[in-house]
């Protein structure tokens, strides 16, 4: 294990051959995700066909990496020892520009400040050597 991953206390994802590359990605900063190459439709999470005409043909597809808030939940428990500094602490789910949903956490604003329909905008946490994570931050329109 390396040093960062050892001093990085929350739990990590589980990356699998069918994920690998959105977080490849995600390390070169950028957001992608499987774009179906017969009907188009985009969607996360990575499934081997696509879930609205079942193709298994498909691109991983850079994506722009804005959206909006469609909903949120700010917790003030720590169901994992390693969230105890950080609560309370928001998950959002933002409806990205291209149509797929995600969960990440939103920075740079108070969770008061939150509401449905905020601009966002992706920015990228190296938590280890190995892994960034998405989250995302107000993007003025």
């Amino acid at each position: 294990m390396a040093e960062s991953e050892s001093r990085y206390q929350k739990p990590l994802p589980a990356i699998s051959s069918l994920n690998q590359p959105y977080w490849d990605a995600l390390k070169r900063r950028e957001l992608r995700m499987q774009k179906c190459d017969e009907c188009a439709r985009i969607w996360y999470p990575p499934s081997p066909l696509c879930p609205g005409c079942w193709s298994r043909k498909f691109t991983w597809t850079r994506l722009s990496g804005r959206g909006r808030i469609n909903s949120w939940v700010v917790f003030h428990q720590a169901y994992f020892r390693s969230y105890e500094r950080d609560i309370p602490y928001n998950v959002v789910e933002v409806e990205l520009d291209e149509g797929p949903r995600i969960l990440a956490n939103l920075v740079g604003l108070a969770n008061s400040e939150i509401h449905a329909g905020m601009a966002v905008e992706i920015i990228f946490d190296d938590v280890t050597d190995a892994i960034t994570l998405a989250k995302f931050k107000p993007h003025a329109v």
